[in-house]
């Protein structure tokens, strides 16, 4: 806590407040890109603190909720298969498919595991050679080099029961695709620190160029984050646009130079479906030809998926940023934590995960009553 209680301190927070509200002459439109991000605002209240006008609008950067539905439902097949060992990180276990989740699929006898790294798979294989492991591999670029080493160890120690079923996005497109839409209301972002951590921030100029929108970098405690909606704010005001590294302590220009020459060996461009959005081009990763091998979608062959999205779910116009959740009639009804209609429920860094955990949906009275409840 030594390193992290310097960026929660409240009484510069405050200070920081009172600075943006001094800065600001007029209503914008941010969005942070990252679900931790997300969470963090809700959590802390950032956006409770901002003046009347400024609006944090929380964007598709929760890798787990825009997985699309089809790929989960393959998922839920391969993992149903005898013989299979699925692996995952615990956030995917509970995501509805159009008829279960992982967790139905354990109870019902597959062999569904939580690991903590693809690397924890990828032993699995070793330790058992007359079993298929997989290893379902959701992220942004944040994740994605653990992924590509352990698909480039596994080529180097010859396993052939080793796989990833691929599901990684890029932000830089999604960015794109947001601010390309004709329902776009975006004036701002805030790039997510970890994903520049490994990559960089160098493919951000050329958008805050094309579309004339500032970007600053930033992390995910709360005076990260509003020094980063400070920075964007006052950037707006002037009526610039370019992109500021407020994580320097983190992040530099070129990023992991290391890590980007292995994603570079392993995986290749590809067009992405991302759910409530579409499909955006070359918007993810995929094995190339080198590791086609070790891709899952190959090696079983699933067809004949036919996806059916709830009625009641609006997890899409949440990921779009066109509603915030509890805007969604079915928020905290129908779809709780408890039981979940959609992925924005689940994840640690859904929207509406953060809404629901933070009492967003409770009125001023309701919030006292649970708080004394609590107590």
């Amino acid at each position: 806590m030594k390193y992290l209680n310097e960026f929660r301190d409240g009484q510069v927070a405050k200070r920081m407040a009172d600075e943006i509200r001094q800065v600001a002459t007029r209503p914008w439109k941010i969005m942070e890109v990252c679900g931790g991000q997300t969470h963090s605002i809700i959590r802390n209240g950032i956006d409770q603190m901002l003046p009347p006008g400024i609006e944090m609008i929380h964007g598709p950067g929760c890798p787990v909720c825009v997985t699309p539905l089809a790929l989960i439902d393959k998922a839920l097949a391969i993992a149903a298969q005898p013989g299979v060992i699925f692996c995952s990180f615990g956030d995917m276990l509970r995501v509805p498919g159009t008829d279960a989740d992982l967790f139905q699929i354990k109870g019902r006898g597959g062999d569904v595991r939580v690991v903590y790294s693809p690397l924890d798979a990828m032993e699995l294989a070793v330790k058992n050679p007359d079993k298929q492991v997989v290893f379902f591999g959701v992220g942004f670029e944040t994740t994605a080099p653990a992924n590509s080493m352990s698909v480039h160890i596994a080529k180097q120690r010859g396993l052939k029961n080793f796989s990833l079923l691929v599901s990684h996005v890029l932000v830089p497109p999604a960015i794109e695709a947001i601010m390309s839409s004709p329902e776009n209301q975006v004036q701002a972002f805030l790039a997510a620190g970890h994903v520049c951590s490994v990559m960089g921030f160098w493919e951000y100029p050329p958008l805050a160029d094309k579309f004339e929108i500032p970007i600053v970098v930033t992390g995910f405690e709360p005076l990260d984050l509003l020094d980063g909606i400070r920075r964007a704010i006052i950037q707006l005001e002037k009526g610039e646009h370019h992109v500021e590294n407020a994580y320097e302590r983190i992040v530099t220009y070129a990023g992991n130079l290391e890590a980007q020459r292995l994603l570079a060996e392993v995986f290749e461009l590809t067009d992405r479906s991302w759910r409530g959005i579409g499909t955006i081009p070359n918007s993810g990763w995929r094995l190339n030809d080198h590791y086609r091998a070790f891709d899952a979608e190959e090696r079983f062959q699933i067809s004949g998926i036919r996806t059916v999205e709830s009625l009641l779910c609006k997890a899409g116009d949440v990921l779009r940023g066109a509603i915030k959740p509890e805007l969604c009639p079915a928020f905290g009804k129908e779809c709780t934590p408890r039981h979940p209609l959609g992925a924005t429920m689940v994840s640690s860094e859904g929207a509406c995960a953060a809404y629901f955990n933070y009492g967003r949906f409770l009125s001023a009275e309701e919030l006292a009553h649970a708080g004394a409840a609590h107590a």
